[in-house]
């Protein structure tokens, strides 16, 4: 792990008065909770485009939708 990481972690571990280890593993659930999380958008957002009918929510939509997939 890089040092600047890794002295991060050893900070809130120290704040969360917890392990390094349980401070990594903290951070990759929140980390894959908010992939999973950002998934299910994405669908809802592509759902929602195929049941719009109004152009400018159809468009606005795409636009979020690109910039999900493409960033800013």
């Amino acid at each position: 792990m890089p040092e600047p990481i890794a002295k991060r972690v050893r900070r809130i571990a120290e704040t969360r008065k917890a392990s390094a280890n349980r401070v990594i593993v903290d951070l990759i659930e929140a980390g894959l909770a908010s992939k999973e999380s950002e998934k299910e958008r994405f669908f809802a957002l592509t759902n929602r485009l195929a049941e719009s009918s109004d152009r400018a929510e159809r468009e606005r939509i795409k636009k979020e939708l690109a910039r999900m997939t493409f960033g800013e």
